[in-house]
C-alpha cells in the first residue's frame, strides 16, 4: 500500500460510508481519530508498539499520541493532504489489535 500524491482522496459521501464500518473513530477536517484507554503505561506502550509494526508493514504512519494509559490515534494521508482509503484501512487493522487484545 503506497501513497503518493496521485492517491486519490475520498469525496465527503465517502468519508462518511467509511467512518460508519469503523467503531469510535472521529473525523476532524483533516484526519481521523480514535482515542484508545488501557489499564496501564506498560499496556498502552504495547499496543503503540504493535501500531508502529502495522504501520510499517503497511506504509501508512499515524501520529501517535501517548498520555499515560491514554493513546490518541490520528491518521491522513500527508502525501495527498487528506484521507484516502489507506487511512481507514489502517484505522481497520488498528482496531483488529485491540479486538485480538480483549480475546486473550
Amino acid at each position: 500500500m503506497t501513497c503518493s500524491k496521485s492517491t486519490p482522496t475520498l469525496t465527503e459521501e465517502q468519508i462518511s460510508e467509511e467512518l460508519v464500518r469503523l467503531s469510535g473513530w472521529s473525523r476532524d477536517v483533516s484526519w481521523i481519530e480514535k482515542k484508545y484507554e488501557f489499564k496501564n503505561f506498560l499496556r498502552a506502550m504495547l499496543f503503540v508498539n504493535a501500531v508502529a509494526y502495522v504501520a510499517e508493514s503497511l506504509n501508512h504512519h499515524p501520529d501517535i499520541i501517548i498520555h499515560y494509559q491514554t493513546v490518541i490515534v490520528r491518521t491522513w494521508t500527508h502525501a495527498t493532504g487528506g484521507l484516502t482509503i489507506h487511512d481507514f484501512a489502517l484505522a481497520a487493522e488498528i482496531d483488529a489489535l485491540t479486538e485480538r487484545e480483549k480475546n486473550t
